[in-house]
């Protein structure tokens, strides 16, 4: 592959700590980018010259390419009636996920896979390089192994969920869904996934169920994820930690001991602020996470239910606005909060090394991302030093 150099970088957040600095910002900088990998970065006047390809970002800022480690992208359906019943003042349940599951279990594989071709366009234009995402919207054992098999088309991130609720079928049977979702269903998909999941949470699955579930994942080799604590206190958190999960996402509602185990542990905190907007529920206290020294990963949820968003330049914004959060938090957050939660070192990040994803804006510094929400500001977006937006 070509030496690819971007130069007079206004504003470079790398990710590398620099004095002190998580985000490691330079000012008039530049990048060089060899093998789809970084290879150099530094002052613009010291850029090398031995290069095949300039891309000249005109004073704009860069950064590394968001890391999305939360989303479900494999349905059909839509459920625009709720957000609309929601803001109406109809309180959120955690139901109306069947709903989506009888649309996608109807749909043909290339339907699903047509608008998983959309979703993945539309991550890359807002700026997002690597996403997660989740499977648990059909619920049977040929239908979680094929949105397994369409998610793994598109990332190597792929998570099992199907202990996201029970489907209608065996709303009077709990024991024998569950005897699915660990035996023959995680067999099916096991091919084709990195990660296990489990929604801990009322309406869902109670604590000795998603025990359960993890336990089972661990076992045939996957590693772990919750959805915990997003409708009131309970269990999920201290379950992420003591199964040593790389991370547990909504984490709205939080008691002290939450906090205590989260920042004992390795388990990222993702805090999924477009669920928030979504259902007008409060916010999690992401500066009481991060006073406490807690890691946390900002993401979508991208969901036909309660978060029907991809932008990570949104979540940015909200997190500023409303979860207490400084611009180079949520920044580090949304990009090497998101690659710890995914456990990779290899992203998130411009160190020499990382694959080369890089997002340049246009504006003049990342803090544009929250001072002008809503406005589509990523100019270009590399892949492995590819640009594919």
């Amino acid at each position: 592959m070509s030496r690819l150099l971007i130069t007079n970088i206004g504003e470079l957040t790398t990710n590398v700590p620099v004095d002190g600095d998580p985000c490691g910002a330079l000012a008039d900088a530049a990048i060089l980018i060899d093998g789809g990998r970084v290879a150099w970065t530094g002052p613009a006047a010291d850029a090398p010259t031995d290069v095949d390809e300039t891309v000249d970002a005109a004073g704009r800022a860069a950064l590394p390419g968001f890391v999305d480690s939360h989303t479900h992208l494999v349905f059909a359906g839509d459920r625009a009636d709720e957000f609309e019943a929601r803001m109406a003042g109809v309180p959120y349940a955690a139901g109306g996920i069947r709903r989506t599951v009888a649309a996608t279990r109807t749909a043909s594989d290339d339907e699903l896979r047509t608008r998983l071709a959309g979703f993945v366009r539309e991550l890359h234009a807002q700026g997002t390089t690597t996403f997660e995402v989740k499977t648990g919207y059909d619920l049977t054992v040929a239908g979680e192994e094929r949105s397994a098999r369409l998610a793994a088309e598109v990332t190597d991130e792929v998570t099992f969920l199907g202990a996201h609720v029970v489907p209608a079928e065996y709303e009077h049977d709990r024991a024998a869904y569950l005897d699915l979702v660990c035996g023959p269903m995680l067999e099916a998909v096991r091919p084709f996934v990195r990660w296990i999941d489990v929604f801990c949470e009322r309406g869902a699955f109670d604590p000795a169920e998603a025990e359960r579930v993890l336990a089972a994942g661990a076992a045939a080799g996957l590693g772990t994820r919750v959805h915990g604590n997003q409708l009131g206190e309970g269990e999920g958190v201290r379950l992420a930690v003591a199964h040593g999960a790389a991370s547990v996402d909504h984490c709205t509602y939080l008691s002290d001991a939450d906090v205590a185990a989260l920042a004992a542990g390795d388990t990222v905190a993702t805090l999924l602020p477009g669920v928030e907007f979504s259902t007008r529920h409060p916010y999690p206290d992401a500066r009481r996470l991060l006073d406490a020294g807690v890691t946390v990963a900002l993401a979508s949820d991208c969901n036909p239910g309660t978060s029907f968003t991809s932008s990570l330049p949104l979540m940015v914004a909200l997190a500023v606005r409303e979860m207490g959060m400084t611009v180079g938090e949520a920044v580090w957050a949304a990009t090497a909060g998101g690659a710890r939660a995914l456990r990779r070192t290899d992203i998130g990040h411009l160190g020499v090394g990382a694959r080369a994803d890089v997002v340049i804006l246009d504006a003049p510094t990342r803090t544009h991302l929250a001072y002008r929400p809503g406005v589509p500001l990523v100019r270009e977006v590399y892949v492995g030093g590819k640009r594919v937006a």
